[in-house]
């Protein structure tokens, strides 16, 4: 969804209340950011090893 969907959908005085209920927010803590980092481009831990096995995609179809 762009920036001009999510206006025209909610309005502009409920955008402002958004940004403005933001900006009253504290910066996390670094360690909070870099676990939340690592968490995000590695959702399910390890990346696995190839096992040789048939893939999902041989499932699914």
């Amino acid at each position: 969804m762009t920036r001009e969907e999510r206006l025209a959908i909610l309005g502009p005085k409920t955008v402002a209340a958004i940004h403005a209920r933001v900006a009253e927010a504290p910066e996390p803590p670094l360690d909070v950011v870099e676990e939340l980092r690592r968490i995000f481009s590695r959702p399910a831990g390890r990346i696995p090893s190839p096992t040789g096995r048939a893939s999902y995609k041989e499932f699914a179809a």
